[in-house]
């Protein structure tokens, strides 16, 4: 199933951009009413995406809190559940630093903005990106729901982590009374995962409507305008894989080369959604069979979800970078790696605020005297960049939790690759007495 979905999504994919650049090459004529009813076409298509989308929204609520309640009930005390977020964290602020300098490194090598030679807009030019989101003090607050009510119905994944913290240690100290409700919140997490499998036989279609909305609106001249720069933002993102999984290879051993096999799916998804979030509960469901146990990716997953997002971090160095270059804006070292280190600050702050990249970033460009007009340059493209960022995203978090795993001592045996469905029960030997509690 795994599999046959895979290539689905992937014609899916190809399917899309082939009909886009036939319904832009029929109806474009250069003039503003083509470009309108471009728009229209490609609104009617997008209808499909944002079905599936909120399907999937649907799922990440309930299928976060039950995994996360769970994963920490199983690790049997606080100790546990605090030595795995502290290594957690570590590594997610190592993969943050090393995400970010490489794209730093890697614009100022490249220089995709030198010869814009784009004229300095006016002082009071918008960007366009609401960045109300982020404000330090706003964030601090917002990370402590008010209501988990609230919380799941906005799908505020840092929200509901900090909720699930909370239930899910006091469930641990609760002990025997609490049985009950981990069992129900057990049997939960396999109904949603029943739920995922529904909603993900429908993510071809989705993804071909995307893909088609995007190149028949946009044509795919945009492809060739940006070129240079998307492909400079592309060798990045190959190229942090590479130190990703080489850091997972030197940690775990050789069994770090079927990882991918494992995760390919979800990485697809992410891809052709430009959405990581798309691809959670199959990322979950690759990282259980590839042996990562339950109670681990259920605990760093949601948190690398708000705190290790790799392929948005490089883009946030890239892309502001690549405003002041071509503006013509030259910046020290000094205040380039001051930009780093306020981007490695900020972008913590904005787990659950719309177009997260672009507010950070545009935030960022204030701070340095650069036009924040500037993020207009690459709103016709975010699209495209924002494919590679997701799955890269998606890499960065299941790497993590394999990480995580393997320091723990817990990186169980993996089950046969494309044999079982995505949803089968994990037929992996049961822990030994006294492991599981619950």
């Amino acid at each position: 199933m795994a599999k046959r979905l895979t290539y689905f999504i992937i014609a899916g994919l190809v399917l899309g951009i082939v009909v886009g650049w036939a319904i832009n090459f029929a109806y474009d004529d250069g003039t503003p009413e083509a470009a309108t009813h471009l728009k229209s076409i490609a609104g009617y298509f997008s209808i499909l995406t944002t079905v599936f989308l909120h399907l999937i929204k649907m799922i990440i609520a309930p299928l976060v809190l039950s995994t996360m309640v769970v994963g920490i009930a199983h690790m049997g005390d606080t100790s546990a559940l605090g030595r795995v977020g502290l290594k957690a964290f570590g590594w997610f602020l190592s993969a943050s630093l090393i995400s970010l300098s490489l794209g730093l490194v890697l614009v100022n090598a490249l220089k995709p903005g030198v010869g814009l030679d784009l004229a300095i807009p006016a002082a009071d030019a918008a960007s366009g990106v609401d960045r109300s989101g982020f404000e330090l003090s706003k964030f601090i607050a917002h990370i402590f729901p008010e209501s988990m009510v609230s919380a799941m119905s906005t799908n505020d994944i840092l929200q509901i982590v900090v909720f699930s913290l909370f239930l899910g240690v006091a469930i641990t100290a609760v002990g025997e009374p609490a049985r009950p409700l981990v069992r129900a919140l057990e049997a939960l997490v396999k109904v949603m995962l029943q739920v995922t499998d529904y909603v993900m036989r429908f993510a071809p279609v989705a993804v071909f409507a995307a893909v088609t909305a995007s190149i028949a609106e946009n044509g795919p001249k945009i492809l060739a305008t940006y070129g240079y720069f998307m492909g400079s933002f592309y060798a990045g993102l190959v190229l942090l894989w590479v130190l990703l999984i080489g850091a997972c290879f030197l940690i775990v051993g050789s069994r770090t080369r079927l990882l991918v096999r494992y995760i390919r799916d979800p990485i697809v998804l992410a891809f052709s959604t430009a959405s990581s979030e798309a691809a959670f509960p199959r990322t979950l469901e690759a990282l259980d069979r590839f042996g990562v146990p339950p109670r681990i990716a259920s605990f760093v997953l949601p948190l690398g979800y708000s705190f290790n997002l790799d392929g948005s971090m490089m883009y946030m160095t890239f892309a502001s970078i690549f405003i002041a270059q071509a503006y013509g804006i030259e910046l020290s070292l000094t205040q380039e790696i001051l930009m780093l280190l306020t981007l490695m600050i900020t972008s913590k702050g904005v787990a659950g605020v719309p177009r997260a990249s672009l507010v950070v970033i545009t935030a960022t460009l204030a701070q340095f005297n650069i036009p924040e007009a500037g993020i207009v340059m690459i709103l016709a493209v975010d699209h495209f960049l924002d494919m590679g960022r997701s799955a890269t995203n998606v890499v960065g978090n299941a790497v993590a939790s394999t990480v995580v795993a393997r320091w723990e001592g817990q990186l169980d045996p993996p089950e046969p690759v494309d044999i079982e469905p995505p949803h089968a029960p994990s037929h992996r030997p049961p822990p030994p007495p006294g492991d599981e509690p619950f």
